[in-house]
């Protein structure tokens, strides 16, 4: 399916508390732009025109945030009350627009990346995709992609049984409208077992595990980026990432 009319869908609900910011961590400035300009000037630049905004914590400050660095981009906002629960609350409140029919992008807001990232995730031979780096500090914080015979087979924090390899999932995914609809119906399925509290990444899990045929993965092993859970992160991401990445567009 074309990309042309692809949908991002950008996580941007949680507290962030770990890391210390007095404002939400989207709103991090590295370079002299927020991580929230960087999302949507990559994503225009790489041909998307629509974002979706999951919102909850400080809701109001990233909404006019987006709208003043809005790079000719149609903005939207979901506000969940509920933003306090597991990110899977977030994208269950975006359900309408994994329904629409289109290609979904389903993306973190807290993350410093590289434009070739967004490039591999767009231009990806495959409709349904993960982005893997195999550079990754082991611990408790990395979601582990896990590849087996050349097929994904784990997407898990702590991921057990055989692999040839385990990489670090970005936590960009693209989904191709009838994928984006199964998702629509899974996170549906967790917010109505009362299974609120668990992260979104457990939602696209059963869908891996349901339908491995259909996913595949681009490698991006090599480029620089930093999703910033703590105070480590922010001097990271502007003393050694920053450098690294190519000019914002």
């Amino acid at each position: 399916c074309s990309m042309n009319n692809a949908l991002a869908l950008i996580l941007a609900a949680g507290i962030g508390r770990r890391a210390g910011l007095p404002h939400p961590k989207c709103l991090l400035e590295c370079g002299g732009h927020t991580l929230l300009e960087r999302h949507l000037r990559l994503l225009r630049a790489s041909g998307v025109t629509e974002a979706v905004f999951g919102l909850g914590h400080r809701a109001e400050e990233i909404r006019a945030a987006a709208s003043r660095c809005n790079p000719g981009m149609t903005l939207r906002f979901v506000e969940n009350p509920r933003y306090r629960a597991g990110s899977v609350v977030t994208l269950w409140s975006l359900r309408p627009s994994l329904r629409e029919g289109r290609p979904v992008l389903v993306m973190d807001a807290d993350v410093l990346y590289d434009q070739r990232m967004l490039e591999r995730l767009m231009d990806s031979r495959h409709e349904n995709v993960f982005l893997l780096d195999r550079e990754f500090e082991d611990g408790d914080e990395p979601v582990r992609l896990c590849v087996r015979a050349g097929r994904l087979v784990e997407f898990r924090k702590r991921a057990q049984g055989h692999f040839d390899y385990c990489g670090e999932s970005v936590g960009f995914f693209r989904f191709g409208p009838e994928m984006a609809g199964r998702l629509a119906d899974r996170v549906e399925h967790y917010v109505e077992t009362k299974r609120d509290e668990a992260p979104h990444e457990e939602a696209i899990r059963d869908l891996l595990l349901a339908w491995p045929e259909a996913f595949g993965w681009e490698e991006v092993t090599g480029l620089p980026w930093i999703e910033i859970d703590f105070p480590a992160d922010v001097a990271r991401a502007r003393s050694v990432v920053l450098p690294r990445l190519l000019p914002l567009p």
